[in-house]
Parts: C-alpha cells; structure tokens; sequence
C-alpha cells in the first residue's frame, strides 16, 4: 500500500482549500507547529495520537477532529499498521510555523 504525503494547494487551481492526504508508518508524524488557521483532520485507517495545547487525543478511523488557528500541534501514528489521514487547511496555501 502506498505511503508518504500527497499535498494539494488550492491557490494552483482556484479554491480556497488547501490539503495533505499522509499515509505513515508506526512512530511517524509532524514535528511541533501552528498555523493561523483552523485545521481539519479526517482519520481514515489507523490510531493516531494528538497533541494540541498539551492535550492528548487518541483517535481512530472514522474520527474527526479540528483544532484552532495559533494553536501548537502534532501528530503520530500509534500503530500498529499505516495511519492514513487527511489534513485539510481553509487557506490557499500552506502557512506552517515549526515550533520544534
């Protein structure tokens, strides 16, 4: 099965929308950062940890989940097989601040 991240900025082909379709293995998410907008996580397959403000959210398929603009916030695979989840950004483009 196929892994890795596909990304899709909006502003390339006029939406407003911009998204990361990420397929991972156990142990692997982001590093630490925010963005000035709210984002939108669909997890398809797979557990996922979430981290945002210093809270922990286990999440499964199915789940959605959003956190808020400014708002310091990661993500990792829990295993024990691929994470595939979609990351969707209300902006054009990517705007990503790391924090780690």
């Amino acid at each position: 099965s196929p892994r890795g991240t596909v990304s899709f900025e909006g502003k390339d082909y006029g939406s407003g929308v911009s998204l990361f379709l990420i397929t991972s293995e156990p142990g692997v998410g982001p590093v630490l950062h925010k963005h000035p907008y709210a984002e939108t996580w669909i997890v398809r397959n797979g557990n996922a940890r979430f981290t945002a403000d210093d809270q922990e959210i286990e999440a499964g398929p199915g789940d959605i989940l959003v956190v808020s603009g400014e708002t310091p916030h990661k993500f990792k695979n829990m295993g024990p097989g691929q994470l595939d989840i979609i990351c969707i950004h209300p902006s054009p483009r990517f705007i990503q601040e790391d924090l780690e």
